[in-house]
């Protein structure tokens, strides 16, 4: 593993849109079915905005019918770091880059098979590459 980003908050102000700054640096969350990924169906890679670092492939993205891009899986193991998260009155598992610790979303126990789990990821805090094909 390489070692972590780190940037001060302006000269990740200086590289972001303000919702991706808010939704990333800040851990907003922008409204269901309003982000640019949610019905998203090319082949590719999903990477982290702030960092370029893949985090998820379209072969495991699925509808959720959450409004929010959802994968059943990272693209590989340690891509994602998780933190117990106990804002807005809820206990949840927030997930981050593992990289540049940006905010992603959520991952929930509520997903399909094979794994279980829905990673429901802001569309501001990725970027899909189609470059890459999907793994």
């Amino acid at each position: 593993m390489t070692d972590k980003i780190r940037k001060t908050a302006a000269e990740w102000q200086a590289e972001l849109s303000s919702e991706e700054y808010r939704v990333c640096r800040e851990k907003g969350t922008e409204p269901a079915f309003t982000g640019k990924y949610y019905a998203e169906h090319r082949d590719g890679v999903y990477r982290c905005r702030c960092c370029g670092e893949p985090l998820f492939s379209s072969v495991a993205k699925y509808d959720s019918g959450s409004g929010w891009p959802s994968f059943w899986a990272p693209v590989q193991d340690g891509a994602i770091e998780e933190h117990r998260d106990a804002s807005h009155g809820m206990i949840r598992t927030e997930i981050l880059c593992r990289k540049c610790d940006a905010h992603l979303g959520h991952v929930f126990p509520d997903g399909p098979r094979p794994t279980g789990l829905r990673y429901c990821v802001n569309s501001a805090s990725l970027m899909l590459d189609t470059d890459t094909p999907g793994e």
